[in-house]
C-alpha cells in the first residue's frame, strides 16, 4: 500500500507515540510523527494505516510447570513489539507447534509434553498482514506433575497393608515422595519408594488403595485402585525346624549325620488357621556288620497361605562289607563313610548345602582303609555347623559341630556349651583303638572294641548316632524339634508343646508332633 505522509494529514492530531489521545474511540485517526505513519484506532489498539507489523524481538520463554497436569506443560513467553506493532501476536512452539495468541506480552502456551525441550517464535498481525517470525527463544524444558504410578500387589497384615507400586515418569522434575491412600477411611502412608505400609486399618474390613507421586510442581493423578485386601491379626513368627538325625551303621560302619537345621525369621501365620507340626524321629542304628544306618525323618510345619518349611532327615552311616565299604547316605547332614578292607577309603554322604536357603547341613567324613596298615576306623557324621572328620588308620572321625542362634538360646534347646545351646551335631565314628567323639549339638560318641555300642544322638537335638567297633547295635539318631517364637499368644495347640514367655515374645517348643492355631 502507498505511503501516506503524515504532513498531508492536515487537521488530524499528530505527535509521538506517547502523545496519542488518552481515550480514543474506534475509527479515530492520529498522525504518529515518531513512526512516520498515520494510525487509526480499531477498537483495541492503534494500527498504522497501510503498514504490515514488524517482527517482535527479545523473545524469552520461561517454564511454568507448577500445578500442571502430566503432559500438559506450560510456558510463559515474553517479547518486545517491533517498530510497527501488531494488534495481535501468536507464539508457536518447536517442536509440536503448540501455540496461543494475545494482544500483548507475555503469552502463555499450554499442552506441552512433559520433560521435553522447546523453543518459541512470535509473529505480529494487524489488519494489513502478519510479520515474519521472530528469532527463536532459548530452549526451556517443560515440566509438570509426575505421571500417575502403576499399583501392584497389596498384602494385608495386622491392622495394616503393604502397598507395592511402580513409579511413572517424573514429569521432568524429580519425584520427592509417594502417598498411598486407603478406601474406605482415607488412611495414608508416604515415603520415597515402594512399598508403602498403611497402618491404622481395621482388621476384617476390605480395603483398596491408590498411590500418587509428588514433585516440585505438585501431585499426580491417583493410580487405578488396587485389588481388595482384608487386614487380619496375623502373627509374626521366627521358626526353628530340626529333623531327626541319622543312625550309625553296624560294626565299623560310618556314623550318622545330623538332622537338617532350618531357621527363618519374620514368617507370617494367619488367624483361625491350624498349622500342622511334625517332629521327625531319628534313624535306627545298624544291628550287625553290613547294615546301613537308618536315615532320619523329616520335620516340618505347614498350613494354608504358608509355604511349608521342611528340614531334611540326617543321612545314615555307610555300612562295612568285607572288601567293599559304602559311602554314607545324603541328608540334612551327610552320614559318615564306612571302613573298607583292600579297597579305597569310602566317602561320607553329602549334606544339603547348595540350593538351600539357608543350607541344612554339611558332609560326612570318610572311613579309613585297613590295607594302609592301620585299623578299621569309620568317618564322623556331618553336623549342621561343620563337616564330619575323615578317619585315618589311627583314629576314627569325630562328628561335625552343630549350630546355635538366638532362638536356640531363648528356648534353651540342644546341648549347652560355653553359655550357648547347640543343635544338630554329627555322630562320632567307631574305631578299633580310638573312637571319634560326637559333634557338639547332640551327636552320639563313637565306641572302640570292648566298650559296647555307639551312643545315640540326644533326643530333640537332631544329633547323629555314634558308630561302634563290636558286633552290637550302633547309635540311633536323635529326634528333631520345632520351635516358634511368636508376637501373639496361640489360641490353641495340640501335642503339648512347652510354653515360655521371654522379652515380650511367646515361645512354643514342640518335642513331638502337634498343631498350633492363632
Amino acid at each position: 500500500m502507498a505511503d501516506i505522509s503524515t504532513s498531508s494529514l492536515s487537521g488530524i492530531p499528530k505527535g509521538n507515540t506517547a502523545s496519542r489521545p488518552a481515550s480514543p474511540v474506534s475509527g479515530d485517526i492520529y498522525s504518529n510523527t515518531q513512526l512516520g505513519y498515520p494510525e487509526f484506532y480499531e477498537g483495541t489498539a492503534w494500527v498504522p494505516i497501510g503498514a504490515d507489523p514488524t517482527a517482535p524481538t527479545s523473545v524469552v520463554a520461561t517454564n511454568s510447570g507448577t500445578g500442571r497436569a502430566y503432559n500438559n506443560g506450560r510456558a510463559s513467553v515474553e517479547f518486545t513489539a517491533g517498530t510497527v506493532p501488531g494488534s495481535t501476536y501468536t507464539v508457536t512452539s518447536s517442536p509440536g507447534s503448540y501455540y496461543n495468541t494475545g494482544s500483548s506480552s507475555p503469552i502463555l502456551v499450554t499442552g506441552l509434553q512433559s520433560n521435553t525441550s522447546y523453543t518459541f517464535t512470535v509473529t505480529a498481525s494487524n489488519v494489513y498482514g502478519t510479520s515474519s517470525a521472530s528469532s527463536a527463544s532459548s530452549a526451556i524444558t517443560a515440566t509438570t506433575v509426575p505421571q500417575a504410578p502403576t499399583i501392584g500387589s497389596v498384602t494385608g497384615g495386622n491392622a495394616q497393608a503393604s502397598v507395592a507400586f511402580t513409579a511413572g515418569a517424573t514429569g521432568g522434575s524429580a519425584i520427592t515422595s509417594f502417598t498411598a491412600t486407603s478406601n474406605p477411611g482415607g488412611f495414608t502412608a508416604s515415603g520415597a519408594s515402594s512399598p508403602l505400609t498403611v497402618t491404622g486399618l481395621t482388621n476384617n474390613t476390605a480395603y483398596t488403595f491408590t498411590v500418587t507421586a509428588t514433585n516440585a510442581n505438585g501431585t499426580s493423578e491417583a493410580s487405578s485402585a488396587s485389588s481388595s485386601v482384608t487386614p487380619e491379626n496375623t502373627t509374626n513368627v521366627d521358626l526353628l525346624v530340626v529333623a531327626g538325625g541319622g543312625g550309625a551303621a553296624g560294626v565299623v560302619g560310618g556314623a550318622g549325620g545330623a538332622g537338617g537345621f532350618r531357621y527363618f525369621t519374620s514368617q507370617i501365620l494367619y488367624p483361625s488357621t491350624e498349622y500342622t507340626i511334625v517332629v521327625g524321629g531319628g534313624g535306627a542304628g545298624g544291628t550287625s556288620i553290613g547294615v546301613t544306618g537308618g536315615k532320619g525323618i523329616n520335620s516340618y510345619i505347614s498350613g494354608n497361605n504358608f509355604t511349608t518349611v521342611t528340614a531334611t532327615g540326617g543321612g545314615g552311616g555307610g555300612a562295612y562289607f568285607s572288601g567293599s565299604g559304602q559311602t554314607g547316605q545324603n541328608g540334612g547332614s551327610g552320614g559318615g563313610g564306612s571302613t573298607t578292607e583292600g579297597q579305597g577309603d569310602r566317602a561320607g554322604g553329602l549334606g544339603n548345602q547348595g540350593g538351600y536357603d539357608p543350607s541344612e547341613g554339611n558332609n560326612g567324613g570318610s572311613g579309613s582303609n585297613r590295607s594302609s596298615g592301620g585299623n578299621y576306623n569309620s568317618g564322623g557324621g556331618g553336623g549342621a555347623g561343620g563337616s564330619g572328620q575323615n578317619a585315618n588308620p589311627s583314629i576314627a572321625g569325630s562328628g561335625g559341630i552343630g549350630v546355635f542362634n538366638s532362638l536356640t538360646n531363648i528356648a534353651q534347646v540342644g546341648q549347652l556349651s560355653g553359655g550357648n545351646y547347640y543343635l544338630a551335631g554329627g555322630g562320632g565314628g567307631g574305631g578299633n583303638a580310638v573312637a571319634g567323639s560326637g559333634g557338639l549339638g547332640g551327636g552320639g560318641d563313637g565306641r572302640v572294641s570292648g566298650s559296647g555300642g555307639g551312643l545315640s544322638g540326644t533326643s530333640n537335638t537332631g544329633g547323629g548316632g555314634g558308630g561302634n567297633r563290636d558286633d552290637v547295635t550302633s547309635g540311633s539318631g536323635g529326634s528333631g524339634i520345632v520351635v516358634l517364637k511368636c508376637n501373639n499368644v496361640a489360641n490353641s495347640t495340640t501335642g503339648s508343646p512347652t510354653y515360655t514367655a521371654s522379652g515380650g515374645y511367646h515361645i512354643y517348643k514342640f518335642t513331638g508332633s502337634g498343631s498350633i492355631t492363632f
